[in-house]
């Protein structure tokens, strides 16, 4: 296994775990009752997103650190620092098809709110497609240094 695939599987279980572990800490957080277009529900959410980045590229930036320590110890080889062409295209197309899921889940966000739904559903949406977004972007990278182009 390349690099490359490694360090894609790696990334694609620290984002589930990040994103499910921070999901199951801010569901216990949340304010019950109704409230619904209150400034509370929008602090809350705005709350949830701006922790969620924050948290999720610290995360991605110490796992990164740690999994280039194992790796060089374990196979006592640097990691790559240049990408050829394969690496440029195999990374376009996982930015194209991360972008597509991204772009879909928006404008279902923002469908939501023209058929009446409650803030909730928007921020929901929101934040799930930007998950799959990155999983999907990550998968993509996978598929394809593993079948290629």
């Amino acid at each position: 296994m390349t690099y490359q695939e490694k360090k894609s599987i790696l990334s694609l279980i620290s984002t589930i775990l990040i994103f499910g572990i921070y999901c199951l800490y801010m569901y216990q957080q949340y304010p019950g009752g109704e409230m619904m277009g209150s400034a509370e529900s929008f602090r809350y959410w705005g709350f949830f997103v701006l922790i969620l980045t924050l948290v999720s590229i610290v995360a991605h930036i110490i796992i990164s650190i740690i999994f280039n320590i194992v790796f060089r110890i374990t196979t006592r080889e640097k990691e790559p620092n240049f990408a050829d062409e394969l690496d440029k295209l195999i990374d376009l197309k996982a930015f194209r098809n991360s972008f597509f899921v991204f772009i879909a889940g928006f404008l279902l966000a923002m469908g939501s709110l023209i058929i009446y739904q409650p803030l909730q559903v928007m921020f929901i949406i929101l934040i799930t497609s930007g998950f799959l977004s990155d999983v999907t972007g990550t998968t993509t990278r996978l598929y394809h240094y593993r079948k290629g182009v």
